[in-house]
């Protein structure tokens, strides 16, 4: 499939969705958008892919939503964003069975049943963090810099960043960021959990890669995608319902082929062949 404002390739069980407007800072366009959602499915429906690696091109991730998209909204010349707003497009076909909640405009990524890892390579505002949000682990460069910008726009908590962010930073954190739509650099995002790890800018990618080439290569799918439903579930669930869910997933897991062969690779000292099934 052709892309126009990403770029996307496959290799070592890895692939890579690359936000590229490099010219303005991979800003976010209605055309980035259908494109990065179709990227997302292909990659669901590619038994080859087992991890996908979203960043952007050049020196920044994202800027947030392009100005002449927000200038549009402002004059009232665009409803189709008016409209879009309240779409319910739904989870990624073929993704995971995920509550409704995750079946929104931006919200879809935790329906896709592969590892997704953002790598953060320069400036995440605004919709830029947004996305990032969703994304399943965060890794970020040393010069990276996140801000949610809203406030600073005349805006607000959009898109479910209210819900999302306090479960990674807390609340306290989650209404500085907010409220003041301050700038953080990588070290203090990385100090409250808004990203996993930060690294050298230089080094950024090659760990990455790293990191998802041995889940793609050492961990199997079926697992990642049955815990991957099992954690986004439970904000939903009790504590019994996390339990029982847990223990009919353990019973479904026994009778598995990837199983068999988690238990098969490590007795025989060889790396594992896992299928997924």
């Amino acid at each position: 499939m052709s892309y126009q404002d990403i770029r996307y390739g496959v290799e070592n069980g890895v692939a890579t969705v690359t936000l590229h407007r490099p010219d303005n800072l991979n800003a976010w366009t209605r055309q980035m958008e259908r494109d990065v959602r179709a990227a997302m499915t292909e990659a669901t429906q590619d038994d080859a892919v087992r991890v996908v690696v979203l960043t952007g091109a050049g020196r920044g991730f994202c800027a947030g939503a392009d100005m002449n998209l927000l200038a549009g909204v402002q004059s009232g010349d665009d409803d189709q964003d008016a409209r879009a707003r309240n779409a319910k497009p739904g989870p990624i076909e073929c993704g995971l069975d995920l509550p409704e909640d995750f079946s929104l405009r931006y919200t879809y990524f935790p329906t896709v049943p592969k590892t997704v890892i953002a790598a953060i390579n320069g400036p995440c505002a605004g919709l830029g963090l947004v996305m990032a949000l969703y994304t399943d682990v965060r890794f970020a460069a040393e010069s990276a810099v996140f801000t949610s910008a809203f406030a600073r726009r005349g805006l607000i908590a959009e898109h479910g960043i209210s819900w999302m962010l306090p479960r990674l930073v807390g609340q306290a954190a989650a209404l500085d960021l907010m409220l003041s739509a301050r700038k953080v650099r990588a070290p203090e995002a990385l100090q409250m959990g808004l990203v996993n790890q930060v690294y050298p800018d230089e080094e950024l990618m090659e760990t990455v890669y790293s990191y998802a080439e041995d889940l793609a290569n050492n961990v199997s799918p079926r697992s990642m995608a049955v815990m991957k439903r099992q954690l986004y579930t439970t904000p939903f669930q009790n504590l019994e319902q996390a339990v029982e869910d847990g223990n009919r997933e353990m019973a479904l897991s026994f009778d598995s082929e990837d199983f068999k062969e988690g238990v098969a690779h490590f007795i025989e000292k060889r790396q594992a062949k896992f299928t997924g099934r």
